[in-house]
């Protein structure tokens, strides 16, 4: 953790150093106007750390108002940062065409114009953001299977993911998410991790929206990265309120047709709390005639898992959950939001997440909740996705 806030801060601070720059040399700042902005953009830097200190604290409504204005700060900067490197990216480029062909100048390409229309787009983009994370959106996948028994015309599965409760997602989102999973009539949900960021002990009521679902096969998570940064113990008791089993390396025979797997985060493992089971040993141990439904936090599919399971579900990507971050998300976990086929066989879902982490905006990256049906081949030939509501 020392070494992350150690890189955070080093990244952040940079982000921040470089803001000051364009801010003097756009808006012509003297030594006070300096101080001030040196003095805002140092509160700001830190405050991500001053957040978990006062949440530590018990000073909650302090850490929820440190938490709303600096990481909408922090939404802002990053969206900033990516408008103003593209156009100093044209800027170059302009000036190196310059070498060879007479180019007009461009007026917005000074110190001063330049700033403000990255400010105000930034502000604009950022306020799109904050409403379009508001918006819970419901994703509908058809997935046929020959492995529903007879009988059988469609098993409805309800998926979240990446909820984030904490200081900022707290029981109205969540009630809209329980309402849109209530809303679907599910017979399973399923929760891939990260549901829980932060001390949750002060979130009143939301173990007992989840807890108001009750699915005729049951309730199931994994955890995710945030679970363990969270506290391990104050998030297995929320899930475990909550209504959801755990599954930590096990799998769980649901009816007689399907087979749910469920693996921890490789942060587990290297902190030591757990040492998780051989993901594709579990999945070997199940017969084939059975469905088997894989959660996973993140959207890593192992080779030797490879053909031995139907479905997997995975989130922790948010899909970049700002535009254009989804491009350095993509350099890490170089698959697409929603479904995939893959090669050997099954198919692999990611969830944008159900919630925010960090800003509490997104950007071309609207949260989700994700009802799965699984049919019988005679009904369709394939998948069928794109739905939405």
């Amino acid at each position: 953790m020392s070494l992350f806030f150690l890189i955070f801060f080093l990244v952040y601070g940079s982000v921040h150093g470089y803001f000051l720059l364009r801010a003097r040399q756009g808006l012509a700042l003297g030594n006070t106007g300096m101080l001030i902005f040196a003095v805002w953009l140092l509160v700001m830097m830190v405050a991500p750390l001053a957040v978990r200190l006062l949440e530590r604290g018990g000073h909650e409504q302090l850490a929820r108002a440190c938490a709303f204005i600096g990481y909408c700060w922090m939404g802002f900067l990053f969206l900033f940062l990516a408008l103003m490197l593209v156009l100093d990216l044209w800027r170059f480029i302009h000036y190196l065409a310059g070498f060879f062909v007479r180019v007009p100048t461009i007026a917005l390409f000074a110190p001063r114009p330049l700033f403000l229309f990255c400010c105000l787009v930034a502000a604009l983009a950022a306020t799109y953001g904050w409403f379009e994370a508001q918006v819970v959106r419901t994703e509908q996948v058809v997935l046929p299977t020959a492995k529903l028994p007879p009988g059988v015309d469609r098993v409805r599965i309800a998926l979240i993911s990446d909820l984030h409760v904490g200081l900022i997602v707290r029981d109205e989102r969540v009630s809209r998410v329980v309402e849109a999973i209530r809303r679907a009539a599910p017979d399973m949900v399923v929760a891939t991790g990260d549901i829980v960021d932060g001390h949750v002990s002060h979130v009143d009521g939301v173990s007992e929206m989840f807890r108001g679902l009750t699915p005729p096969l049951g309730m199931f998570a994994v955890y995710g990265n945030h679970e363990y940064y969270a506290g391990f113990g104050q998030a297995t008791n929320f899930l475990q309120r909550s209504g959801f089993r755990l599954l930590r390396g096990e799998q769980s025979e649901v009816d007689q047709f399907l087979t749910v797997v469920g693996v921890d985060d490789p942060v587990a493992s290297q902190r030591g709390e757990f040492r998780p089971e051989d993901e594709s040993r579990l999945l070997q141990a199940v017969p084939s005639n059975r469905f088997v439904l894989l959660l996973k936090h993140r959207p890593v599919v192992a080779a030797a898992s490879q053909g031995r399971f139907d479905l997997q579900l995975s989130g922790h990507v948010h899909k970049g959950q700002v535009f254009p971050f989804n491009l350095l998300t993509w350099l890490h976990f170089p698959v697409r939001a929603g479904l995939t086929r893959l090669a050997e066989g099954g198919w692999l879902y990611i969830s944008r997440g159900s919630g925010t982490w960090g800003p509490p905006i997104r950007v071309l990256a609207p949260p989700e909740v994700t009802i799965i049906d699984l049919v019988p081949t005679s009904i369709s030939s394939a998948a069928q996705y794109g739905r939405s509501s």
